[in-house]
């Protein structure tokens, strides 16, 4: 949707999460030798200023970096946590969070000489951020154009080795269902690829139809991880948010173990909630 600017969000919990799963994944795929490729459909601007006038409206960085970044350092934070604050200790080095970084670029950050990336952007200023971004890096390949088509385009990779992140606002209600036939389209041309999935947790019910919609799907080795600050209640906002993985790194459901316990604790508002489902076996 054109009217969506992530700058009013960057930095919150639902970044936490998903940056985190995103930083586990990449660096499983680092384990091996071979060159991947990392699709981002909703790339966003790459980059946001938490002192801008967007973050500043919302200070939704509040409920999330903010309250980890004092922790930086702490011996009982988990390994993922860590490596998840020092990419953000690596953007703002004078050590005042100033800087939030997107998805592509941590990915920049993680990808070696071999690797490259494809990221979407539709909204017009978001994506002119973007591309100066990645200008200079030939290997990062910036469109703008609607992700979800542009995904089904580039599948399957030269590679044979893909990590796809999937995260629109989804403030168009239709991109629930569009998600899912997204990636059964991707999955169909490319079934060994590794798909992280993003939503808010606004309506439970919601939710539950979206998740068994992957259920459904006829997709294998679906895993599901959430974390919710806030107990559910019907509008009143975003209460958490969570991944759905296709094909998740056999690693990451006991990293995430760790982590999503220790990030209720540090960021939950009254009633938080975490969990960890295997939506579709292998």
């Amino acid at each position: 949707m054109l009217s969506y600017r992530h700058g009013f969000h960057a930095g919150n919990h639902a970044d936490v999460l998903k940056h985190c799963v995103l930083i586990s994944v990449l660096d499983y795929m680092a384990q091996k030798n071979t060159p991947f490729v990392y699709v981002d459909t909703h790339a966003g601007a790459g980059m946001y200023s938490l002192q801008d006038a967007w973050a500043e409206k919302t200070r939704d960085y509040e409920t999330g970096i903010t309250r980890l970044w004092p922790l930086s350092g702490s011996p009982d934070m988990p390994p993922v946590l860590q490596a998840y604050l020092h990419k953000i200790h690596e953007l703002n080095p004078g050590g005042e969070l100033q800087q939030y970084p997107g998805s592509p670029w941590i990915a920049e950050s993680m990808l070696r000489r071999d690797d490259r990336a494809r990221l979407f952007e539709l909204h017009p200023n978001e994506y002119k951020n973007l591309h100066e971004l990645f200008a200079r890096n030939k290997r990062f390949k910036t469109e703008q154009r609607d992700g979800f088509q542009g995904l089904n385009e580039v599948m399957p990779p030269i590679e044979r080795r893909a990590v796809t992140l999937i995260d629109p606002s989804y403030e168009v209600k239709a991109d629930y269902q569009t998600v899912v036939q997204t990636v059964k389209a991707a999955h169909k041309k490319f079934n060994t690829g590794i798909y992280l999935i993003w939503y808010p947790v606004l309506s439970r019910q919601q939710i539950n139809r979206f998740e068994q919609a992957f259920i459904d799907s006829g997709m294998r080795n679906i895993m599901l991880a959430e974390l919710c600050i806030r107990a559910d209640v019907e509008h009143v906002g975003m209460t958490g948010s969570g991944m759905i993985i296709v094909n998740p790194p056999w690693v990451l459901a006991e990293s995430l173990e760790v982590t999503l316990p220790y990030l209720q604790k540090v960021l939950a508002e009254g009633e938080g909630s975490w969990r960890i489902r295997q939506l579709v076996a292998e």
